[in-house]
């Protein structure tokens, strides 16, 4: 994969009819995590450890900061924090693929300085399969 801009790494929200850019990220994170299941035994060959293959639950985060572009963005992200809804989201990398399936908003905090803009940052947590679709 060449160099991409950052700019480039989308984040949608689902909003009932279609994908929705989650307007204004400056700075977007995409984190896979599988966790292990160690099946590790006396007869291990000389106490190294075993893992067992397919099990462990795997999941999925995604972090991104910046300025909400319109109301219905910001409102939007709100309601799905609020009501702990979980929606169906998409994350777009460019040149590598599209990841798609439910996440949950864990954290959603605001801020700014008296001289620029609010800005905010997101968590989401996935909460059910992933699909991935290559570019």
């Amino acid at each position: 994969m060449a160099a991409q801009k950052g700019k480039d790494l989308l984040l949608k929200i689902h909003d009932g009819t279609a994908y929705r850019t989650v307007a204004g990220l400056r700075a977007t994170r995409i984190s896979f995590n599988a966790e292990t299941v160690d099946v590790t035994n006396v007869g291990s060959t000389d106490r190294w450890r075993e893992l067992l293959a397919g099990a462990g639950v795997r999941s999925a985060a995604v972090n991104g900061s910046g300025v909400f572009l319109d109301d219905a963005t910001d409102a939007r992200m709100r309601e799905l924090f609020f009501n702990g809804e979980i929606a169906d989201c998409e994350v777009i990398v460019p040149d590598f693929g599209r990841i798609s399936g439910p996440f949950q908003i864990t954290a959603l905090e605001y801020s700014g300085q008296h001289d620029g803009e609010a800005v905010y940052e997101v968590a989401l947590a996935s909460a059910g399969a992933l699909t991935f679709a290559g570019i």
